[in-house]
């Protein structure tokens, strides 16, 4: 190189030193200008700031200390008391093994899908369910808030729930269990048992007298129960606590809670493969009955469960994924959690069957040995013949396939007056078929069999509080489906959140804990969340695949997770996931005509349950809790639209963070919507007084410790720049 060029060199080094000095003092003398711009940015929006991996800006969002605390947090929230007392049910009822079938291909139509959507918008944006919708289309913010009621309507009655499983967890200290007799009542002559017990059985009598006192019907009051009103206090304590310092403090616990109901269920297993009946509960269960597959009602009961079982739309999913690094395999978790999700439901179901199989067998033995009894009476006042009986029959030991042969022969023999006799056919199948779901399977069905367990009130306090562990879980999820995205949007404190959501939640709770609170929590769990749900599910799809655009989200997922997912996954969201979900709410509404709303009054006199019609007021509340949790959707749209309320002020963040610049979010709904962070173009933005100065972090360049707001580190352009090809998510 010549010398003079080597001058020229130095000249042009010197006046780019230069131009970097005179650029930081001009930064300096401009930033109370720029702090008064539009791209301001408050304390509280740094917490929102999506952060470049390798800056030197620190994301504040909490995290989770390990991918297991996560794993099992989402676990515990998905698996919760539906998949011991509603599943098992469902099995039986829609053609045992032939039940699973089904199940698998909607799990995989539209459990797996749009679990992973939940789970990748979560974690991309890393906001809970207000923020999340939000940053897709202003319009659609109330899909969130949707999802926030209806979480808040579910937390209401499943934590009574949790009640109930503490006040027999409490009650099971003691032997023998409280529910293993009828009582006895005593007047001034004689003792007799208790009518309503006798007519009905020891533990149904104990929950519906002892345990909820319950009322005749919705409109009978009947006032508090001081002992579930003590329990669900209790409840709520113990979320309260749990729950209050965030994932910091519901994650920890996530290690006992989520993991212990799988130690009772593999116990339970165990004990109850031992027992007698048990293999006969379980060839029940899984004897495959292939014509129920045909049948319509048995695929809308698959999906309803599929729905409901991973917990969509609640919003605690999203909740809990936000939590995550970003380059976190999201897909992994999906299918993870959800194969997780299905064997619990098996496992849950094996043992369901095997200990109702062992109640069976033992109802069977009474049955044979009461109706022999009859049959030695009808032989010795000669309404029957000796010779009718085999030879080898002994009735001071008789087995219930001997029982059987003798019916069938009096049965042929006696044709005409058979009826008169009295005699029952004693068969384990007709006892099995007796479906039983809900609290009947958890507080009538399985406590009456735990009472016939050596050591009964050891596994009565296991089971009781594995429910407690189930509930809890889930609670966890419910409650953060409401908390995150309330404290991310409004800028409150958790703690104070928490407790006051916990406090109101309880004074609102205490119509659940009245002696007519069973037929509440029955009117709640079929109306507050069902078809919202459905409706806010459909409406995530739509955002995501319609309005941000599929291909758009496809190449976000490719950034986030470091691959392609497969075409399933685009073929899924675009295309079946929303068809199917349309034919599960049209069936939904139409099963809802067709079946008159009604509740499950228990009788006293009769010690029966009957079905009860709902008064006025009680449709006008059915009706209302569906309108209530869906309407935040419309309104928010509405305000949006009309421009009703004036978001200049910046209440929400009025800065969005991506990798490597900051976009203005606009105030108004005009522009690109189909975006899920907005930006103006650089001449709707007020520049600062430095002009339109755009500063790039050049590869191996110095790292400078300011960038045009003073706060941050370099690595963030201002405004679009057509040279950095980046996610829209």
């Amino acid at each position: 190189m010549p010398k003079n060029s080597k001058v020229v060199k130095r000249e042009l080094d010197d006046e780019v030193i230069e131009s970097v000095k005179d650029l930081l003092s001009n930064e300096d003398s401009s930033d109370d200008a720029f702090k008064k711009s539009e791209l301001m940015v408050d304390d509280q929006e740094e917490k929102d700031v999506d952060v470049e991996e390798g800056s030197d800006v620190e994301d504040e969002r909490p995290a989770w200390n390990s991918k297991l605390q996560y794993i099992l947090a989402q676990v515990g929230f998905s698996v919760g008391l539906g998949n011991v007392w509603r599943f098992p049910y469902l099995c039986q009822k829609n053609g045992g093994g032939a039940y699973l079938v089904p199940y698998l291909i909607l799990l995989l139509i539209i459990g797996i899908p749009l679990f992973f959507l939940e789970l990748a918008v979560g974690q991309r944006i890393r906001r809970g369910s207000i923020g999340v919708w939000n940053y897709i289309s202003p319009k659609l913010g109330g899909i969130g808030f949707a999802s926030c009621v209806v979480c808040f309507f579910v937390a209401l009655y499943y934590n009574v729930i949790i009640g109930w499983s503490l006040f027999y967890f409490s009650q099971s200290f003691q032997h023998p269990l409280p529910w293993d007799q009828c009582p006895l009542v005593k007047n001034a002559s004689h003792t007799f048992v208790e009518p309503e017990c006798e007519k009905s059985s020891a533990t149904t009598y104990y929950w519906y007298r002892e345990a909820l006192n319950i009322s005749s019907s919705l409109s009978e009051s009947g006032g508090l129960n001081w002992k579930m009103t003590i329990c669900l206090l209790a409840a709520w304590v113990m979320v309260c606590l749990a729950m209050i310092k965030g994932i910091q403090s519901s994650g920890k616990i996530m290690y006992f809670s989520s993991l212990f109901p799988y130690v009772v269920l593999l116990c339970f297993l165990i004990r109850g493969l031992l027992l007698n009946g048990s293999v006969d509960g379980i060839r029940h269960m899984f004897t495959p009955k292939l014509e129920k597959m045909l049948e319509p009602k048995v695929w809308r009961e698959a999906a309803t469960q599929v729905f409901f079982a991973l917990g969509l739309g609640f919003g605690g999913v999203i909740a809990f994924s936000s939590y995550n690094k970003r380059d976190n395999n999201c897909h992994f978790d999906a299918v993870l959690v959800s194969f997780i999700n299905f064997f619990t439901s098996v496992l849950a179901t094996l043992v369901v069957f095997a200990v109702l199989g062992f109640k069976a067998n033992i109802i069977n033995e009474k049955c044979v040995i009461q109706n022999s009894e009859k049959i030695l009476k009808l032989l010795k006042t000669g309404n029957l013949s000796q010779d009718m009986i085999p030879h080898h029959i002994n009735f001071s030991s008789i087995t219930a396939e001997d029982y059987n042969l003798v019916y069938d022969i009096i049965q042929k023999v006696k044709e005409g007056e058979f009826d008169s006799l009295g005699l029952k056919s004693c068969q384990i199948e007709d006892e099995l078929k007796k479906a039983v779901q809900g609290t009947g399977l958890a507080f009538i069905a399985f406590t009456e069999a735990m009472t016939h367990f050596p050591a009964s009130p050891f596994w009565s306090v296991m089971f009781f509080l594995m429910l407690v562990n189930l509930g809890l879980g889930s609670m966890f999820g419910t409650i953060e489906g409401i908390i995150t995205p309330i404290v991310d949007t409004f800028k409150v404190r958790k703690e104070i959140l928490t407790v006051i959501c916990c406090l109101v939640a309880f004074f609102i709770g205490l119509i659940f804990v009245q002696r007519s609170g069973n037929y509440f929590v029955t009117m709640f769990d079929d109306y507050s969340a069902t078809l919202p749900l459905l409706i806010v599910v459909i409406l995530e799809n739509i955002a995501v695949i319609r309005i941000y655009g599929i291909d758009k989200f496809m190449e976000d997922l490719k950034d986030m997770l470091g691959f392609s997912p497969s075409q399933y996954y685009y073929y899924m969201w675009k295309y079946v996931s929303p068809f199917v979900l349309l034919c599960l709410l049209v069936a939904s509404i139409v099963q809802m005509g067709l079946s008159p709303p009604g509740y499950s009054a228990w009788i006293e006199d009769k010690a029966m349950e009957e079905l009860h019609s709902y008064p006025t007021w009680g449709m006008i509340v059915c009706i209302s809790l569906m309108v209530l949790a869906i309407l935040p959707v419309p309104i928010v749209f509405m305000v949006r639209r009309c421009n009703l309320i004036d978001d200049s002020s910046g209440s929400l963040a009025s800065v969005s963070y991506k990798r490597g610049r900051i976009i203005k979010e606009p105030v108004n709904l005009e522009g690109d919507s189909t975006s899920l962070i907005h930006g103006k173009s650089p001449s709707e933005v007020p520049s600062p007084n430095f002009g339109k100065n755009i500063y790039r972090k050049q590869t191996g360049s110095p790292t400078l410790d300011t960038a045009p707001n003073g706060r941050y580190g370099i690595g963030y352009l201002m405004a679009d720049m057509p040279d950095m090809p980046e996610s829209d998510l």
